[in-house]
């Protein structure tokens, strides 16, 4: 066997010496084993050749053709690069391969846990592609015998792989549309002569006109003027070797052609791809224009699609609440509709409303309605509910609005943003609010003052608006479930009373790029009812759609676990670590570490009189794991039960012990469990602080500051502490470790 015994980096490297040695296999993408780019680079990059798995048995093919797409899937590889011509697959004896294209509808499977770790082939989602591909892989594949197919593989990479750049134009479809556009905006857009601060207060971005650039053919001649409803939708065209503003009302603002500065660099940009796009993707690419928004300015607006499967179950709630016939006896108001996909399914058109920031989601919503959604075109229209005064809403509208029985029959249905003004790096202190976020809104200064920090939270001031403007109604609502728990809407619950009536919560990454590991709400409330927010039930759904429980959020709660360890702050000089100050959250617990020097933030000092009680805050913290569903839970005070269990005291201060990333780099480490002698160490410990702390050889004081040893809770200073089998077997497994490091 040609490449028989060998580790898989020196298969990867032989195999790529010995078939691929024309190409460059060195650039490292993601997790993917095996690489194929040509050599030659351009100003417009490499296209890959080929991806490829590495295995150094003798494996069968579908198998690791079905890792190396789990690995793509799970990564989304194909969202961040153009992908290749080929996938393919090789052990000590073989090499496969299959075109990319046969199988890449696999990655846009619905329900599907890409989540799954590709080497368990044991998993339900490894045996569900492997089912989908093998008929695929049996008609489409290419298998070769480094030894008996020697030829034939050269072959085939000569004819293949070597002229993939050269074979026929890269077809855009909705799999790819997106990252073109991408690299559109690095080498078209700063080739386009037009001030683009202007054309953005005509509220026109740049990716219209790479809309305008995708229908055309590739003699830049307009090939939509057959399909009224996609040329009616662009805003911008191509022609005659520039653009034109095709929206009616500011055209006359850019009446002249805008040039191009280097027709050169544009016709070699677009001679690597089929224009137009495939006919069966066009509508979808014009529907999904919100996915080109530049993610800055799709936080602002909150241009995000909600899941259709959340949308049905909302609506299942809405006819739960309201009774069967709600859609004719209610009126429904979307006022942040984006392009109406919440609005999806409602059968009685007269009775619905929307309204969006964005006139170009006007517009698709307009074209929807040509296409059979079931909307008036004059019930759609351009409003930005945060900051335009409520005359300027249709007649209609305004009078239910103003009719105090039609408003208690008005609900106010939404997904509205969820972008705050700061994030998790303005805390650590490694980023900068996000400016204009929520404090560019008029909402902003209005509402300040009556619902406090949480007026930096667009949902929170759709939700105030709501409240105020439309009194008595009944608001169904998209949201984090922060307006519950978090601690920053103790105002807002002050200011927001209303009745609940239920709701669900779903993962949030299940949402149109909503990255994070915390709960979507929908929650129902009636307005009219003022009662203040104390807690509310939510069923619970996973990301396939099961109903899997309910979860009570609670809004009231005692006196939390930060304000409980503050008790204990010591003024001693003695300290051997220190730990800065986090919510009292799971969210929070990433930021919950032993540090050895001071930050910026307040920070609590621990040391011998504070030592027990800190490891009882430390380790009841982290020995629980931080999921989708408890991201928001806080940790309350403790009752006084732990002050009299020793065994639950030593518990915690062994699992803190074991379970913290203190380094001896960054200070000395005071928290080393054992002697020298214990780990036949090579050299003397620079402090034996922890061990005499367990034998009991340190002098705690009976009263501290904190009043944590008193008559009801004391250590004893003449023994030592006493600890369970249970953590005697950790201590012993520790024990055998740093033996080992120590040799």
């Amino acid at each position: 066997m040609k490449y028989k015994n060998i580790r898989e980096e020196e298969l990867k490297n032989k195999v790529g010496a010995d078939w691929f040695k024309s190409f460059d296999t060195t650039e490292i993408l993601g997790n993917i084993d095996f690489t194929v780019f040509p050599k030659q680079d351009n100003l417009f990059g490499r296209t890959p050749l080929l991806w490829a798995e590495a295995k150094t048995g003798d494996f069968d093919v579908t198998t690791m053709f079905v890792q190396l797409i789990l690995t793509i899937g799970k990564a989304r590889t194909f969202d961040k690069t153009l992908p290749p011509a080929f996938i393919g697959a090789f052990d000590f004896k073989k090499i496969a391969f299959v075109s990319y294209i046969s199988i890449q509808d696999i990655f846009y499977l619905n329900d599907f846990n890409w989540n799954v770790t590709p080497s368990n082939h044991e998993t339900k989602e490894f045996k569900l592609i492997k089912d989908r591909i093998q008929a695929t892989l049996k008609s489409n594949s290419y298998v070769y015998d480094y030894q008996t197919d020697e030829k034939d593989l050269k072959t085939f990479i000569a004819n293949n792989i070597a002229n993939a750049t050269e074979a026929s134009k890269i077809k855009i479809d909705k799999n790819n549309f997106i990252p073109i556009y991408l690299r559109w905006l690095e080498i078209v857009k700063p080739n386009i002569d037009v001030n683009w601060d202007d054309l953005k207060k005509a509220n026109i971005l740049d990716s219209e006109f790479y809309l305008a650039d995708l229908f055309i053919d590739d003699k830049d001649t307009n090939k939509i003027e057959d399909d009224s409803s996609i040329r009616d939708s662009l805003f911008v065209v191509f022609q005659n070797q520039g653009y034109k503003i095709a929206k009616e009302n500011i055209k006359q603002m850019f009446d002249a052609t805008i040039n191009l500065k280097n027709k050169e660099t544009y016709s070699q940009f677009w001679k690597r791809y089929k224009r137009p796009p495939l006919v069966q993707f066009q509508d979808y690419i014009i529907e999904r224009r919100d996915l080109l928004v530049p993610q800055d300015i799709r936080e602002r607006k909150g241009a995000f699609f909600t899941p259709f499967q959340w949308v049905e179950l909302s609506q299942k709630y809405l006819t739960d609440t309201f009774g069967e016939n709600w859609q004719e006896e209610y009126y429904i108001w979307d006022c942040a509709s984006g392009t109406g996909n919440l609005l999806a399914g409602l059968t009685n058109k007269y009775n619905i409303w929307a309204s969006t920031l964005d006139q170009a989601d006007v517009k698709v919503m307009h074209e929807r309605i040509e296409h059979g959604a079931n909307l008036l075109e004059n019930h759609v229209f351009q409003f930005d509910f945060l900051n335009d005064d409520f005359s300027k809403l249709p007649q209609g509208l305004q009078e239910i609005i103003n009719d105090e029985n039609k408003r208690k029959k008005l609900i106010v249905f939404i997904n509205p943003p969820y972008a705050e003004a700061t994030s998790g790096n303005t805390i650590a202190g490694t980023g900068e609010n996000k400016k204009g976020v929520a404090t560019q809104h008029k909402t902003n200064e209005i509402f300040n003052s009556k619902i406090g920090n949480a007026s930096n939270e667009l949902f929170a001031l759709f939700m105030a608006q709501v409240y105020e403007k439309i009194p008595n109604c009944s608001l169904a609502l998209f949201s984090k479930l922060k307006f519950i728990q978090g601690t920053n809407f103790i105002k807002f619950k002050e200011f927001f009373k209303a009745q609940y009536s239920c709701g669900f919560v779903v993962p949030a990454d299940t949402f149109d790029n909503v990255k994070g590991n915390f709960p979507i709400g929908f929650t129902i409330w009636n307005l009219d009812i003022k009662n203040k927010i104390d807690n509310i039930s939510c069923d619970v759904f996973n990301k396939d759609g099961e109903k899997i429980g309910a979860k009570t959020f609670y809004g009231e709660l005692p006196q939390s676990i930060n304000k409980w360890i503050k008790k204990y702050e010591n003024k001693s000089q003695n300290t051997i670590g220190l730990m800065v100050s986090s919510a009292p959250d799971f969210q929070h617990n990433k930021q919950l570490a032993i540090l050895s020097k001071q930050q910026e933030r307040y920070c609590f000092k621990i040391n011998q009189h504070n030592l027990l009680p800190f490891t009882v805050y430390f380790s009841t913290r982290h020995c629980i794991s931080a999921n989708w569903l408890n991201d928001r839970d806080q940790f309350l005070e403790p009752n006084d039960n732990w002050k009299t269990d020793k065994e639950f005291q030593t518990d915690c201060l062994t699992f803190t012990l074991f379970n913290n990333t203190i380094q001896s780099q960054y200070g000395i480490n005071n928290w080393i469990p054992f002697t020298e002698q214990e780990v036949n160490a090579k050299d003397k410990f620079a402090s034996n602080f922890m061990t005499n702390f367990i034998a009991g050889k340190l002098k705690i004081e009976e009263k501290s500051e904190a009043t944590l040893f008193n008559e009801e809770v004391s250590v004893n200073n003449n023994f030592p502490l006493q600890f369970s089998d249970e953590a005697k077997t950790v201590f012993n497994a520790g024990r055998e470790l740093w033996k080992y490091y120590h040799k």
